[in-house]
C-alpha cells in the first residue's frame, strides 16, 4: 500500500475538523442550518489555510444525501464520491491552467444542465484571479444569474485582482493565518495518532516555520518524520529548518548591552560553524526583540522566560527600538552582502555602533513614565501657562547649553527654553506652549544628568509652559543665521561685479541659494 502524505491523510472531513476560521466556519453553519443559501461564495487567504478544503467540505453540506446540513454524514455515496475526488456534480477548475476564454465559455455551456447526480451542480474554481479579462466577462452573468440547481465556489489567494463586478456578486469569506499555538496542538494531536514519538517544542518550531498554512506545516511534519526518524526532537528539527538555539541569541544581544565586540563576533562566528539560515537568524533575532519591548511596556506580563526578562532590563527602550528597525533593513538588504555571514556581522555590528551620546544616561523606560510622559515627579512647577516672565539679563542659561553635549531631542528642548531663575540647588526654566509636545520626563532626566556631569553636582531642574514669546537660545541661533545670511545677500548684491553682470544678461539673483559662510 503507497504511502499517503500527512496533508492529504489529514484533511478535515467535517467542518469540527478544521483548524482555526472559527469566524467563516460559523457563518456557514449558520446559513446552512437555516437554509440561506447564496448561489456564489468566494473563498480568500492565504495558501494552505484551508480554501479547497473549506470548499469541498461545503459541497458535501450541499450534497449529503440526509439533507442540506452543516454536518453531512459522510457516509452516503454523495460524500463519500466528495472525498475520493469523483463526485460527478463537483467540477474542480485549476483557473491557474484555463485562463483563455474558450475555456470558460466550454465550461459554462454546460451550466444549464441538471446535476448527474447531486442536488446541485457545484463548479469549484481555484485560483480564480488568474482568468482574464474576457473569461471574467464570460463568467459574469452566469454568475449573476445561475440556474437553481447550480452553485459557483471560487478560491484565491489575491482578491484584489479580482474585477469589482465579481467581487460584488459573491458572498466573500476571508480565511485568516492559522495562529501558531492552534497549529503545534493539531500537530501533536496528529502525532500522537500516528503514534510518533516527539517533543513538544521541536512540534512548536515546525509550527511556527509553518507561517500561519497547516499544509505547510504537515508537509514540514512530513519532512521532520523522515529526517528524525524515530522521534522528532528538538535539536534535529532545529537542524532541519537551519535554526538557531533561542539561547544564541538572548547570548548576542547580551554582548550588544555590554557594547561587547568581541563576545559579540565569537558568537556569530560559533553560530557560523552551523551553516545557519541568517536570514532566518535576523527573523528570529526581530521577534525576540519586540517581546523584549512588550515586557518593557508591559512588565506585569506573563513571560516566564529569566533570560528575555534580564535582557529587557539591561536594554533601554530606545535600543531595543533601535536594534529593531537596523534587524529589519538588514535582513532586507542581507541578499546584497558578498556572503550571508559578513552581511549578518555587518547587521550586529551596526547595532553595536550606533550608540546614544555617553552624556545620554541608557536607562530603562518604566510603564510608569511611558504612560505619564507629563505629569512625572521630576516636573515639580505646574504646567498652566505662566503670563509674566522675567529672564535674567546674564543669560547663563544661554552660555550653559554647549558645554552640557546634548545632542537630539535634548538639545532641542534645552535650545527652546529661556531661564528663569539659577541658583546652586535649582535651575528654572520657561518652554513655550507650542513645544510643550517636546516635554517629557525622558528628556528631563538627560538634562539633569548633563547638569551634573557639566557642573559636578546634582542640580534640580524645574521647567513651566509659558503663553509669551520666550528668548531661547534656539531664537537667538535662528536670528544669528539670519543676520548673517542678509549680510551675505547685502555682500553679494553690492558687490560691483556682480552688479555688472546682472546687469549685461539681466540676472536676478536667487535670495534662498545664498549661504553664509561660518
Amino acid at each position: 500500500m503507497s504511502y499517503q502524505v500527512l496533508a492529504r491523510k489529514w484533511r478535515p472531513s467535517t467542518f469540527q475538523e478544521m483548524v482555526g476560521q472559527e469566524h467563516v466556519l460559523r457563518m456557514l453553519t449558520n446559513a446552512l442550518d437555516n437554509q440561506r443559501l447564496h448561489h456564489a461564495y468566494l473563498f480568500t487567504g492565504t495558501r494552505g489555510v484551508g480554501k479547497t478544503s473549506l470548499a469541498r467540505l461545503l459541497a458535501k453540506c450541499l450534497n449529503c444525501e440526509t439533507g442540506i446540513t452543516s454536518n453531512p454524514c459522510g457516509t452516503c455515496s454523495a460524500c463519500v464520491s466528495i472525498t475520493a475526488g469523483k463526485f460527478l456534480d463537483l467540477l474542480e477548475i485549476d483557473a491557474a491552467s484555463r485562463t483563455k476564454v474558450e475555456d470558460t465559455r466550454e465550461l459554462l455551456d454546460n451550466v444549464q444542465y441538471a446535476p448527474t447526480q447531486g442536488r446541485f451542480k457545484i463548479y469549484l474554481i481555484d485560483e480564480v484571479h488568474m482568468l482574464s479579462g474576457h473569461s471574467f466577462n464570460a463568467l459574469l452573468k452566469t454568475l449573476e444569474e445561475p440556474p437553481a440547481h447550480v452553485k459557483f465556489i471560487l478560491a484565491t489567494t489575491d482578491p484584489k485582482r479580482l474585477p469589482v463586478t465579481i467581487l460584488s456578486r459573491c458572498l466573500q469569506f476571508n480565511l485568516k493565518r492559522v495562529p501558531v499555538e492552534q497549529i503545534s496542538k493539531q500537530l501533536q494531536h496528529i502525532c500522537t495518532e500516528e503514534k510518533i514519538q516527539f517533543e513538544v517544542p521541536a512540534l512548536e518550531q515546525l509550527a511556527e516555520a509553518a507561517d500561519g498554512s497547516m499544509r505547510d506545516a504537515l508537509s514540514l511534519l512530513d519532512q521532520a518524520i523522515a529526517f528524525c526518524r524515530e522521534s522528532i526532537t528538538t535539536d534535529d528539527t532545529r537542524r532541519m529548518l537551519g535554526n538557531v538555539e533561542q539561547d544564541s541569541i538572548y547570548r548576542l544581544l547580551t554582548a550588544l548591552s555590554e557594547k561587547n565586540g568581541a563576545n559579540l563576533l565569537a558568537e556569530i562566528a560559533a553560530l557560523a560553524e552551523h551553516a545557519p539560515d541568517f536570514h532566518q537568524l535576523c527573523e528570529n533575532i526581530i521577534s525576540v526583540l519586540q517581546r523584549i519591548a512588550i515586557l518593557q511596556v508591559v512588565p506585569d506580563s506573563d513571560e516566564k522566560n529569566a533570560a528575555l526578562i534580564a535582557l529587557s532590563e539591561q536594554l533601554s527602550a530606545e535600543d531595543v527600538q533601535l536594534y529593531y528597525q537596523i534587524a529589519l533593513i538588514g535582513r532586507r538588504d542581507l541578499s546584497l552582502s558578498p556572503n550571508p555571514k559578513q552581511g549578518f556581522e555587518m547587521i550586529m555590528l551596526r547595532m553595536l555602533a550606533f550608540q546614544p551620546s555617553a552624556t545620554e544616561p541608557q536607562k530603562k523606560v518604566t510603564a510608569q513614565n511611558t504612560a505619564m510622559p507629563i505629569a512625572e515627579k521630576k516636573i515639580t512647577e505646574p504646567t498652566k501657562p505662566v503670563t509674566a516672565i522675567n529672564t535674567i539679563a546674564n543669560d547663563e542659561w544661554h552660555q550653559l547649553i554647549p558645554k552640557l553635549g546634548l545632542t537630539g531631542m535634548g538639545l532641542a528642548l534645552a535650545s527652546n527654553c529661556a531661564q528663569i531663575d539659577m541658583s546652586d540647588t535649582d535651575i528654572t526654566l520657561a518652554l513655550s506652549h507650542k513645544h510643550e509636545p517636546m516635554l517629557n520626563a525622558k528628556l528631563i532626566e538627560r538634562l539633569e544628568a548633563a547638569i551634573k556631569k557639566c557642573l559636578n553636582k546634582t542640580v534640580k531642574l524645574h521647567i513651566s509652559i509659558s503663553s509669551d514669546e520666550l528668548n531661547t537660545s534656539a531664537k537667538k541661533q535662528e536670528q544669528t543665521k539670519k543676520d548673517r545670511h542678509a549680510s551675505a545677500v547685502k555682500a553679494i548684491t553690492t558687490d560691483h561685479d556682480v552688479k555688472k553682470i546682472m546687469d549685461v544678461f539681466g540676472a536676478t539673483l536667487d535670495v534662498d541659494s545664498v549661504k553664509a559662510i561660518d
